[in-house]
């Protein structure tokens, strides 16, 4: 995988983690709300592995938020590149 992607999956799951903590779940309550194996949950967290828009949606579900809260990081890319 490109550094650039694998970075993306990293920051995603330091933003998964961050609001997880903040809402003081474990990984097997998290699970339990957003029927997703926590096994699964804790590789999200680590960046080592991609996710769909459906798994964003669970995880969201889970945690009581909207989905964009989710994406809501620095993902280190120019997203305004002009197309010629």
């Amino acid at each position: 995988m490109e550094k650039n992607k694998q970075d993306i999956l990293v920051k995603f799951g330091k933003r998964l983690s961050a609001i997880r903590k903040e809402k003081k779940l474990s990984y097997r309550k998290i699970a339990t709300l957003c029927n997703i194996d926590h096994s699964d949950i804790k590789r999200y967290e680590d960046g080592k592995k991609n996710l769909t828009l459906l798994t964003i949606t669970e995880l969201a579900t889970g945690l009581g938020i909207h989905p964009k809260d989710l994406l809501d990081f620095d993902y280190g890319i120019d997203f305004n590149i002009s197309i010629e």
